[in-house]
């Protein structure tokens, strides 16, 4: 069991029509790589890049090597499944780094400017808007997926 999150390109698609596009998507119909950032857009593809600072895709041209795992062990535990769409990013972390992951996750969101479902949690949509002063995104919940607690 992995801890999940969506991130993607808000307008990929609506509230109401995420789940279906969501069913879709993981089916991973793309003909391309799914290990690599290029083939996304330049707001998720810098989404990507700050957020394997900290976690390091397991598989792929970003992954750290196995000497680099032997010299920093603490990398090992961070490690990330991420599956990389023309408007999504799938992270499946460690649930022991749960609490960790999700707040980078939203962080970086925010900042970027990215959607995000919280898959692994309460269903929630996070959808960025701009502060009241324009300065930059804020997110705010706007749905849940229909299968969610509420």
């Amino acid at each position: 069991m992995s801890y999940d999150i969506l991130a993607f390109d808000p307008s990929a698609v609506t509230d109401p029509d995420l789940p279906e596009w969501w069913g879709q998507q993981s089916r991973w119909p793309e003909v391309h790589s799914y290990d690599r950032a290029e083939v996304t857009t330049p707001a998720l593809r810098t989404f990507y890049a700050d957020l394997i600072r900290e976690f390091p895709p397991m598989n792929g041209p970003d992954a750290p090597s196995a000497e680099e795992i032997e010299q920093h062990p603490d990398l090992e535990s961070r490690l990330t499944d991420y599956s990389i769409a023309t408007t999504l990013i799938y992270a499946a972390f460690a649930w022991s780094k749960e609490r960790m992951a999700r707040d980078m996750f939203l962080r970086l969101a925010q900042s970027h400017g990215v959607a995000v479902a919280m898959i692994s949690d309460d269903g929630r949509i996070i959808r960025p808007t701009l502060h009241r002063d324009g300065d930059g995104p804020d997110p705010r919940t706007r749905a849940r997926w229909p299968w969610s607690k509420q």
